[in-house]
């Protein structure tokens, strides 16, 4: 276990200069273009390295700083390959590509775009199916699509007073499906502790405010970095 844990936290390491990347790519305000090119060079932006500088004229292009990504990455992959079963590790690694990317963004601009929260979900889908069907459990199939609709319904009705993002709803509906894999239960555990930790930090940037004599606004919650650490939480908890 121990060899397999370092081993994904070196596969993390490999891959996070791409991922990075498509955090600088997708991480844009609603209505503008992707950013796909170093806005000083012109050189089309594949992957960047932990210092987050352009590998062409070494400008630094913002996003998250430096190492973080990779940090985040890494432990990513070792939580996933800590699953019991190999099953779980693969549906973990999966979701642990476009979810850190998806969580770095959403904390950045408030937004889950399509590319990638449809992606994760579809990709949970079809190795949700293979799995459960390799393991003659074709009921369970059923339970995940149950759930998964669930979740998607109590994130899209905030979504039409513009209290959520479609994205939200995308991405509900496919860690939905993968935490119907261990019940009703897991479901539930899995989106109370998203609830749980964006309602925490919710209060304690609100008491930060305050302290700092600041006014309480602008305190929109990106849930996306919660729902991906619920659903983590509760398969890891099995």
């Amino acid at each position: 276990m121990v060899v397999a844990v370092l081993g994904a936290v070196l596969a993390g390491l490999l891959v996070a200069p791409a991922l990075r990347g498509l955090v600088l790519r997708y991480a844009v305000p609603e209505g503008e273009p992707w950013c796909t090119a170093c806005p000083s060079c012109a050189r089309e932006l594949r992957g960047l390295p932990p210092t987050g500088r352009c590998p062409g004229c070494r400008e630094r292009l913002g996003g998250p700083r430096a190492w973080l990504v990779e940090a985040v990455t890494a432990a990513a992959a070792a939580a996933a390959l800590s699953a019991a079963h190999p099953g779980d590790a693969l549906l973990l690694l999966w979701a642990a590509g476009p979810g850190v990317v998806l969580g770095f963004i959403d904390a950045r601009v408030h937004r889950l775009p399509y590319p990638l929260s449809w992606t994760l979900t579809a990709g949970l889908a079809l190795l949700l199916v293979v799995l459960e069907l390799a393991d003659g459990r074709p009921g369970v199939l059923l339970r995940c699509l149950l759930v998964a609709l669930a979740a998607a319904a109590l994130f899209e009705l905030p979504s039409w007073f513009g209290l959520m993002g479609d994205g939200d709803t995308v991405l509900a509906l496919g860690l939905g499906a993968l935490l119907g894999r261990y019940g009703w239960a897991a479901a539930f555990t899995g989106l109370f502790a998203a609830m749980t930790l964006a309602g925490l930090w919710g209060v304690t940037r609100a008491v930060a405010a305050l302290v700092r004599r600041r006014p309480v606004r602008g305190l929109e919650l990106p849930m996306g970095p919660f729902l991906l650490l619920g659903a983590l939480a509760a398969v890891l908890l099995q």
